[in-house]
């Protein structure tokens, strides 16, 4: 009977061991399973678009969308290039027209920062007038579309001087209270041709004590039309200039300057009619173009999101496979893999490209004026755009060789700039304190940073050592020693250590093309899995092929 028992336990032992067995079996049936089922999506995302179509007849769907999209951002780009040039030269014309129209004396060109400068009290006198009266004149003498913004509209006079100050002629001693005051005349159109104008042309507002005086200020607005753009083809844009000329006595010198300051804002044209189908026309026919690249981009912003989530979906079976069977985590740079920086880019220029195609609508449609928001948003879009072309050419080994370089040598150069700049700022705030008052390329920071730049790039050199005016001989030879050390400094020294940077990267790539790439543990799970079964399906017609897909791929298959 004990017998019996022993050999009863025998049996059960010898079954439960055979389960295990068979458990261990089929787990590792499924995990062999889940691997190759995994090789095999991994295989195919980092396939390029031709070589999925190779394989599965997959039509590359977001290469043919990205090349359409180039054609279509481009000439949308060029199209509102041209308009805009119209509008940025109609700004410029009016610009110079008002310097000549109000600036007495005006030679057209400007005196550094400043349009032109006077020297006397009565030159100051008829300069303030000569405005007004200009401002009087405006419909008579003026060759454009000028006219008065609206009938409460005028001519605004401040002078701000100091608030009290006493000229002791005895001693010539001035005694002076800092504190300042602001003191304004309004004269409106249709009052400077009346006698109430000229009571306050003569009264003692006019009477300007130039000891104590700041600056005198005149700021007025206009409207005007820009006709030209309807031979363009285009409906024109109402515009309206805020002019400001400030005389500018501040320093006291001897030589008041004088700014003119034009701040323009495109409007919307009111109770205006033009009477031309072509120009309706073709106003149509460019806000349908524009509504067939939102339409696009669109639908390349959707599928570089899909693609992005389905990659991310397949970075996380990986990661848990990986946990799973080896018992470690996958290292970032494996996971960053994942992660298509091109995608991002492509996403980034499509949400733009959209936000700036509305906008152009509604300027097109003359409902908003915001050039200069549209133009940053269309033509930074086209420069992601373009630069995406890259990842397309990446795919040919020839090529593919800027891309690796950029890629590895872009954190070096990042660093090494970081130290370089640490030096350049050094310069750059040792260069205005001591050459700012003798040389004029070193009057304010950013002046100096632009001049030190195109020194590294050897721009300008013989004038930037000639311009330093001699009349301090320490500040002079400073000045020498203070450019030769930055041009040998940089050119000799940080420049070559920049481009051995890029290099050495280069030569890296080089040879890691010749004797094969680090393997990663991405690389090293993907080495051992060879030709994938792809299934391929015969037709006559490839093209319809290619527009067939059954439902059970999209679990599995990342369109890249």
């Amino acid at each position: 009977m004990c017998f019996a028992v022993c050999a009863s336990g025998l049996n059960t032992c010898i079954l439960q061991t055979s389960e295990d067995s068979k458990k261990n079996m089929m787990a590792q049936s499924d995990l062999d399973l889940k691997e190759t089922a995994l090789k095999e999506d991994l295989k195919f995302y980092f396939m390029n678009p031709c070589e999925k179509y190779r394989a599965r007849h997959q039509i590359p769907w977001k290469l043919v969308l990205q090349i359409l999209k180039i054609l279509m951002v481009t000439t949308q780009l060029i199209f509102f290039g041209l308009s805009n040039q119209l509008v940025v030269s109609f700004k410029e014309e009016n610009t110079v027209a008002f310097k000549h129209l109000f600036l007495k004396g005006y030679s057209g060109v400007d005196e550094d920062d400043y349009s032109c400068s006077i020297y006397t009290q009565q030159d100051a006198y008829d300069s303030i007038f000569y405005v007004i009266n200009q401002y009087k004149q405006l419909k008579n003498i003026s060759l454009g579309t000028l006219g008065y913004e609206h009938d409460g509209s005028g001519l605004k006079i401040c002078k701000q001087q100091y608030k009290k100050s006493t000229m002791l002629h005895s001693n010539d001693t001035l005694n002076i209270d800092v504190s300042t005051e602001t003191e304004c005349i309004f004269l409106k159109p249709q009052e400077l041709a009346s006698k109430k104008a000229e009571q306050k042309l003569n009264s003692s507002f006019f009477n300007l004590e130039f000891y104590r005086l700041i600056q005198v200020e005149i700021s007025f607005k206009l409207k005007g039309i820009a006709l030209q753009t309807i031979h363009a083809r285009e409906l024109p844009d109402c515009y309206a200039f805020q002019n400001t000329i400030t005389f500018n006595n501040r320093a006291q010198s001897g030589k008041m300057k004088i700014y003119f300051d034009s701040d323009t804002d495109i409007q919307e044209c009111k109770d205006w009619h033009i009477f031309s189908s072509v120009l309706q026309k073709n106003t149509q026919y460019i806000l349908v173009f524009d509504g067939f690249v939102i339409l696009s981009c669109s639908a390349s912003l959707i599928l570089c999101t899909r693609s992005i989530v389905l990659a991310l979906r397949l970075q996380k079976r990986f990661v848990n496979f990986f946990l799973e069977k080896y018992k470690r985590h996958v290292c970032h740079a494996d996971r960053l893999e994942f992660i298509n920086g091109w995608y991002v880019l492509v996403i980034i220029s499509d949400v733009m490209t959209i936000i700036g195609s509305i906008l152009k609508m509604e300027i097109k449609a003359k409902n908003l004026t915001s050039y200069d928001v549209c133009s940053i948003l269309l033509g930074t879009s086209t420069l992601f755009v373009w630069v995406g072309v890259i990842r397309y050419l990446g795919y040919f080994q020839t090529y593919n060789v800027l891309i690796l370089t950029m890629q590895a040598s872009l954190p070096k150069v990042l660093r090494f700039c970081c130290c370089a700049g640490m030096i350049y700022l050094g310069y750059t705030f040792c260069g205005w304190i001591v050459l700012g008052p003798y040389h004029e390329k070193f009057e304010d920071l950013n002046t100096v940073a632009e001049c030190l730049f195109s020194l590294v790039n050897g721009d300008d050199m013989f004038a930037t050592f000639a311009q330093i005016q001699q009349k301090s001989t320490l500040v002079w030879v400073f000045s020498r020693l203070y450019l030769y050390s930055f041009i040998s400094l940089f050119i000799y020294m940080i420049l070559s250590l920049f481009i051995a940077l890029i290099t050495d990267s280069y030569d890296t790539i080089k040879k890691y093309q010749q004797s094969g790439f680090p393997v990663t543990d991405l690389h090293e799970f993907l080495k051992d899995h060879g030709t994938v079964g792809y299934r391929k399906e015969e037709t006559s017609m490839p093209f319809i092929c290619c527009c067939r897909r059954q439902q059970s791929d999209d679990s599995l298959i990342l369109i890249n």
